[in-house]
């Protein structure tokens, strides 16, 4: 029988590059999707994989069509995956009192949560007729409650978290699980550009193992690490006026393009 295989989105750096490698160690067949292909495969080949165990598909995961046809590539080339991550996202900070910024929050959209649906679609029916497979997406803590300047990367990663329970429903009993992960923050090349403190910051090597873990036991939800876990369970009882007083003085997020 052929090794499992996984289908990750913005395999081509970060957390997806971490998770890619980690799939990889457990002998996995690998379907790597991002925009840079020929960077995922240069990877790829530098990890020593052999070239029937995995695939680089370009695709734009804010373009429907896009991540559709590397869907549908994939199913004809591998088969159907035993686990699809919708891992691709962006973290643009947004002014809502500035027009030109409205372009920003419909691109964070589009790759966040559109992306994220599109990445799915084409596995649903060919899973639920095989009776099994894992849908993964990664959220945030950053979707439990909103943040200055962060609106846009806020509100998507709540749509995420809303999505995905959506889907876990509509789902149940079939034998597909959807997985929602909701990382802290993690040591990317998407983090380093924060000018805030990041509480329990963790290698990108150490969450793709835990949540290699999350994943294959098939759990409905989890914060990774467990001490944001913490946070985001108080995060979500905290009274308004508190949470308010609580953010006052804190950096907000730098606008797209800022320095």
């Amino acid at each position: 029988m052929a090794a499992p295989l996984a289908f990750i989105t913005g395999a081509s750096s970060g957390i997806g590059q971490a998770l890619a490698a980690r799939y990889a160690r457990a002998g996995w067949r690998l379907a790597l999707v991002a925009r840079r292909s020929a960077e995922m495969a240069e990877w790829a080949r530098a990890q020593g994989l052999a070239p029937e165990r995995w695939r680089a598909l370009g695709a734009d995961v804010a373009d429907p069509d896009s991540i559709a046809a590397a869907g549908a590539a994939c199913l004809a080339d591998q088969g159907v995956p035993d686990v699809v991550i919708a891992n691709a996202g962006i973290s643009l900070g947004v002014d809502t009192a500035l027009r030109e910024d409205l372009a920003v929050l419909a691109r964070t959209f589009a790759v966040n949560n559109v992306g994220l649906a599109a990445t799915f679609q084409p596995f649903i029916a060919p899973m639920r007729q095989r009776g099994s497979g894992r849908l993964v997406g990664i959220a945030s803590v950053a979707g439990i409650r909103g943040l200055p300047g962060h609106g846009a990367y806020c509100a998507s990663k709540a749509g995420v978290i809303s999505f995905c329970e959506s889907l876990r429903g509509e789902l149940r009993g079939t034998g597909v699980r959807v997985v929602t992960i909701a990382p802290g923050y993690i040591d990317t090349p998407l983090t380093r550009q924060n000018r805030y403190g990041m509480p329990f910051l963790m290698r990108a090597e150490d969450f793709a193992e835990r949540a290699f873990r999350v994943i294959d036991a098939g759990r409905s939800y989890r914060v990774i690490p467990w001490q944001m876990g913490v946070v985001a369970k108080l995060l979500r009882v905290l009274p308004d006026p508190l949470f308010d007083r609580l953010l006052a003085g804190r950096a907000r997020k730098q606008r797209h393009g800022e320095a």
